[in-house]
Formats: structure tokens, C-alpha cells, sequence
């Protein structure tokens, strides 16, 4: 088990980790690219680069500090997050993780897929949390919306307690790690799950949800559709802890902690100007109040 767990290793994760290493607490770090920074080509506007500086160089350089002083940085993919028997438990691509405290950093939140129906039937059958919602959907078919590995294992999560799951991939093929996913569950005896590459039109239903209309004129009966495209936002991880408001959005204290104890947030994910040089300083009031927290609980991982 490791003391302080980030999701997320832009600007915002690696400066909370900076904080907790030095801080003198065994720190990990996750993510699965370069997130925001990775769209950037270059920085002009952050303090102490009168030249400048490439996206790819400003990431690099900020996982070589933190390596250097001791922080554990992996590329794993996070699909899942809970708490149990006085731990955070991270699920990735690779296994399972284990923390006394949980930064989350993984940037802003994507948008919802541009599917008629599906935000006026959020709360009605829509959601974004299969770990959340899968126990009202019990003995019936529901949908996820992906075409990614997270998409899959939120698919999983709801195969033991729905009569059906279909992944609506949106006409896109699933991505290569997913198909691994799926060929593994189907190897392991999951029967209830489905794949359908056509697009996706609409979600119709009053006042649940009771369908999804497919752009060939097909529909599928489903009483849940769960969204879960590319890989899972800051919102879809926050929801699973309970530490997001009604309007998705992450409810956060002055020093970044959530009301979840042990559970922070930085970076673009906590909204407001989204820039390196906040997501930097929310990372080090982050990592900062980490430290504090894990100083008032005692004993080292």
C-alpha cells in the first residue's frame, strides 16, 4: 500500500507529488498519456521559460523531477475507484492499487456524447456510474456507450446483476485492449454481454428511459444506458466515492479536499482557468493538505 495515490500525472498530478514526496510519504502516480498538455504544441504564458517550452518537454521534465525524488510514475489506465477495509482501491489496466489518500488530477471532464435524449433522461435511466446505478438496473437490459476499455469494464461491472448488456461502440471498432477484455470475459464464462458497432441516434423513453435508436432505423430495449466513452473522466471517478454534486461537478474545500476523508482533487478537473500555472498551484495545495491529512491519521504505509 502506498500513502498518497494520483490519478492523473499532467502539471497538477506531478505537483502534488512533489509535495507528498518531499513531505516524506511513499507517492504513486497514474495516467494513461499526456492528457490536456498533450493538445498543447507550445507554452509561451507559464513563469520562468523566457524561450518557452514545448507541451512534451513541460511533461517530461515534471515526471523526471518527481522520479528523481523518489515517486512512483506508471502509465496504467484508472477504470475504477472505491474504498474498503480503510483503503482507497484503484482498479487500472494492470491491477489493483491500494493508497491511504487519493489526489485526483485527471484533467476536465468530457463532454456527453452528442446523443439526442441522453441529457434530458439523465437521473431517468442515463447514467455515468455502473458501480453507482447497476443495483436499480437488477434482471434488466441496459446499454453502455463506448468503444474503450473503460466502456468494457463498466459493461462487466453490470453483466452478474443485468438480463442483458450491449456496448453501443458509435460506429468505431473497439479499441484493441477492449476487445482483450471482452475476449477474456467471454473465455471466463460471461454470456449477457453484447457488442453493436452501429451509431447511435437517439434514447427515447417517458419518463424512464426505454430504448436507443440506432442511426439504420434498428432500436434496442434498455431500460439503463450508462456512458462511459474514451476513458474515465474526473466526474465518472469522483461519482464513484460520492464526492461529486447532483450537477457532476466535484464539491471541494479551500485546500482541495473533497468531502470524501483522504480524497483531493487538482487541475482542470476542479474547473475554473484551465492553465499549467493553476493546475500546478492546486496540485501543491493539494499534496499539502494530503500531508497534513495523513499526518493527523498516524502510521505509515
Amino acid at each position: 500500500m502506498t500513502d498518497v495515490f494520483i490519478i492523473g500525472k499532467g502539471p497538477a498530478g506531478i505537483s502534488a507529488a512533489l509535495y507528498t514526496i518531499r513531505a516524506g510519504f511513499s507517492t504513486t502516480v497514474t495516467g494513461k498519456d499526456m492528457g490536456a498538455l498533450g493538445k498543447a504544441d507550445r507554452i509561451d504564458n507559464y513563469y520562468g521559460f523566457a524561450e518557452g517550452i514545448t507541451a512534451g518537454e513541460l511533461f517530461e521534465n515534471g515526471i523526471k523531477g518527481a522520479e528523481r525524488l523518489g515517486v512512483t510514475v506508471l502509465s496504467e489506465e484508472v477504470l475504477d475507484i472505491g474504498f474498503a477495509d480503510g483503503a482507497f482501491k484503484i482498479t487500472t489496466d494492470r491491477g489493483l492499487h491500494e493508497a491511504r489518500t487519493l489526489i485526483l488530477a485527471s484533467g476536465a471532464s468530457r463532454k456527453v456524447p452528442p446523443v439526442k435524449g441522453l441529457k434530458e433522461l439523465e437521473g431517468r435511466g442515463v447514467s455515468y456510474c455502473a458501480v453507482c446505478d447497476g443495483f436499480f438496473f437488477r434482471q434488466k437490459d441496459v446499454c453502455v456507450i463506448g468503444n474503450g476499455r473503460y466502456a468494457v469494464s463498466e459493461a462487466l461491472h453490470l453483466t452478474p446483476t443485468s438480463a442483458k448488456v450491449t456496448v453501443l461502440t458509435g460506429g468505431r471498432e473497439l479499441e484493441a485492449d477492449a476487445k482483450e477484455l471482452l475476449e477474456e470475459a467471454v473465455k471466463n464464462g460471461t454470456e449477457n454481454l453484447f457488442v453493436e458497432n452501429a451509431k447511435v441516434s437517439e434514447v427515447t423513453g417517458d419518463p424512464m428511459v426505454e430504448r436507443v435508436v440506432l442511426e439504420d432505423g434498428r432500436s434496442i430495449e434498455a431500460s439503463g444506458v450508462f456512458i462511459a466513452e474514451g476513458t474515465a473522466s474526473a466526474t465518472d471517478l469522483a461519482r464513484k466515492l460520492g464526492a461529486a454534486g447532483p450537477d457532476g461537478k466535484l464539491m471541494l474545500n479551500e485546500d482541495m479536499s473533497t468531502f470524501v476523508p483522504g480524497f483531493f482533487a487538482a487541475g482542470d478537473c476542479t474547473g475554473g482557468l484551465l492553465q499549467v500555472a493553476k493546475a500546478v498551484a492546486d496540485g501543491a495545495i493539494a499534496g499539502t493538505a494530503a500531508g497534513k491529512y495523513l499526518r493527523s491519521i498516524g502510521k505509515k504505509a
